[in-house]
């Protein structure tokens, strides 16, 4: 009669008896919870900051460094490292109509022409920087360049104004230079005719993008300003395409290459070397993950194998009532589930919670490593990320790899032989 019954119930009745036997043992049963809960927890936590410090790296590369799809000319390309002004895109087209027909794409946000030249100073304590000519108020509409207040404002002063002999130079600049709003800075460069060219623009403004590269080595001028200097008649150095969406860079790219000339080159924010091995880090912090959830498996195999032992009498009652050894297995398989699944839930709401409140607080690499950032691209704070799917992904992750692991000591009690264990 027992045995109709519990057919009758079929995988509901395994459930309720699964559920109801975790709590006979609270303190175990609170132990079991813990280890799987602290692992999804550090889990959401670490993978919180490397969100953080993922989406600072890619708005990096994308505002300052690539754009979402970067226009340069084949002989630029192939000496970058120098910053030559003497290849413009496009064979010195006049890049405005070449940005109206980029313009047409679907996804185009933004298409802005920059240019960076290699000065060295005359007078100062600093010997070599930056020209960075932007269109400035094209720029500062399109992008944040401070990426720790995620605005575009100055410290001090005004940007540079259009044709201007001003220029903004970066909080570290000044400090080491010695220099301040209302100086001027002598400087020389190489035009795109290889002639030595002269320059003494006034500061006019003092930014501080909490990007230590360009806080320290970059100078910005108005565009058109540095144009004329270097001789690139209508012509640019490269051009910076921002997308609405930045997955729809590969369409764009494609679109452009499709416009562009062959002497010119097109790339892809993604295929930035930077991205690629963010995206591998990426994939080792998920096996980091797992290793640990194995780890923590064996805590919970081990409390399985207790439970199993202790309950070695019931085992055998249970297979004398009729329960057969499937459904033996499958009661205590879904007592470790719900330990593994409980577990995982209460980590996924401390974590989520604990990376919800680090959001509004960014993490400063300067504050913890000192300026040790400054050759690469990243800003110096990172903001901690919430994501639901991550929190889902950890949850997920977590019932499935314990589960997996501590189905092993429970098929040992489909081995107990009902006689033999009410012996014991």
């Amino acid at each position: 009669m027992k045995n109709n019954k519990l057919k009758k119930g079929g995988t509901g009745t395994l459930l309720k008896i699964a559920f109801r036997n975790i709590w006979r043992n609270k303190r175990r049963t609170v132990f079991s919870l813990s280890s799987a809960g602290i692992s999804v927890f550090i889990f959401i936590v670490l993978m919180s900051f490397d969100d953080g410090q993922t989406k600072c790296i890619y708005d990096t590369v994308q505002i300052y460094e690539e754009g979402h799809v970067k226009i340069v000319s084949a002989q630029y390309e192939a000496e970058n490292g120098y910053l030559p002004v003497q290849y413009p895109v496009s064979g010195g087209k006049n890049w405005k109509e070449l940005a109206a027909s980029i313009y047409t794409i679907s996804g185009v946000r933004a298409v802005l022409p920059r240019i960076s030249s290699i000065a060295t100073l005359q007078e100062s304590t600093i010997k070599h920087a930056i020209l960075w000519g932007l269109d400035i108020q094209a720029e500062m509409h399109a992008n944040h360049f401070n990426l720790a207040d995620r605005n575009s404002d100055l410290k001090e002063g005004h940007w540079p104004e259009s044709g201007a002999n001003e220029c903004a130079i970066g909080v570290i600049f000044a400090k080491k230079s010695g220099l301040s709003i209302g100086d001027s800075i002598l400087l020389k460069t190489v035009s795109a005719q290889y002639s030595d060219k002269m320059w003494n623009p006034v500061i006019t403004g003092i930014f501080n993008f909490d990007f230590s590269k360009y806080d320290e080595q970059y100078i910005i001028v108005d565009f058109e300003r540095l144009q004329r200097l270097l001789v690139l008649e209508d012509g640019t150095q490269s051009l910076m395409i921002f997308a609405d969406d930045e997955k729809q860079s590969p369409f764009i790219a494609a679109s452009v290459k499709n416009i562009l000339g062959q002497d010119n080159v097109v790339i892809d924010w993604n295929e930035s070397p930077l991205v690629a091995a963010i995206k591998v880090n990426k994939f080792l912090y998920i096996i980091a993950y797992l290793v640990f959830l194995i780890v923590t498996s064996f805590l919970i195999i081990n409390t399985m194998v207790m439970i199993i032992n202790e309950r070695i009498k019931e085992t055998g009652m249970m297979g004398c009532l009729g329960m057969t050894r499937a459904e033996i297995v499958t009661v205590f398989f879904f007592e470790s589930v719900f330990l593994v699944a409980l577990g995982a839930f209460s980590g996924v709401i401390a974590g989520g919670t604990l990376s919800g409140i680090l959001t509004n607080f960014p993490f400063r690499m300067n504050d913890a490593y000192g300026n040790t950032y400054s050759g690469v691209p990243v800003s110096n704070t990172i903001f901690f990320q919430f994501s639901i799917s991550r929190m889902a992904q950890a949850w997920l992750m977590g019932v499935v790899v314990c589960s997996i692991f501590t189905l092993v000591p429970t098929l040992k009690s489909a081995f107990v032989e009902p006689i033999e264990a009410l012996r014991r």
